[in-house]
């Protein structure tokens, strides 16, 4: 688990049974006006998915406040010659208050909170590496003691959502996703789990 001024988050990954590189890829950091955290998936499995996972994230790094029409022209660019990939994006926004979460494909993002309502984003069919595409992007109010989880398509729902339900510290999430899924599993998996907690850091 890591620790920031105003988010806890803890991450579970591990490659799809019989790899070594998880074609998954994620990011996240934090500054004074809020958190990123991303998580992209790279089409297939293997070394060749982790190129074009890898390749989407340090184009974010590079571009942290590209959004829109812009931030997909740069990972299209980035993603030439390489596979596509699925990806969802994460930015909580401190000032503001509110959250948003950008995707195309299947990245999961489930939040519940304090009163312990669920909401889950429906994803958008498509991926980026070809064509210029439109990225899904919800928003909402940002909520003290929310809790986050950002999730490939290793990951079943209907587990996590048990999970989520029963704990709420974030470390415990990835600790008991880890005890309570199959060890081998047909797809990439990646879990990345946080918590909105303003001013309780280190």
């Amino acid at each position: 688990m890591t620790v920031f001024d105003h988010v806890h988050i803890s991450v579970y990954q591990k490659a799809k049974v019989g790899n070594y590189y998880c074609g998954d890829s994620y990011y996240y950091t934090e500054t004074n006006e809020g958190f990123l955290c991303v998580v992209a998936d790279g089409l297939g499995s293997g070394e060749v998915a982790k190129e074009s996972s890898q390749a989407v994230i340090d184009t974010i790094k590079e571009h942290p406040n590209a959004t829109g029409d812009a931030l997909v022209k740069l990972l299209n660019h980035a993603l030439i010659g390489k596979r596509g990939v699925v990806l969802g994006i994460l930015r909580l926004d401190y000032h503001e208050q509110v959250y948003s979460y950008t995707s195309i494909g299947n990245i999961g993002l489930m939040t519940i909170d304090q009163a312990t309502l669920k909401k889950r984003n429906i994803p958008i069919s498509g991926y980026l590496g070809v064509y210029p595409r439109k990225m899904k992007e919800v928003r909402d109010r940002l909520e003290a003691g929310t809790l986050f989880a950002v999730f490939s398509d290793g990951v079943h729902a209907k587990e996590l959502s048990h999970v989520l339900f029963q704990l709420d510290d974030v470390h415990d999430v990835t600790d008991q996703f880890h005890d309570r899924m199959a060890h081998k599993r047909d797809d990439d998996t990646t879990l990345v789990v946080l918590k909105y907690l303003p001013n309780q850091g280190q």
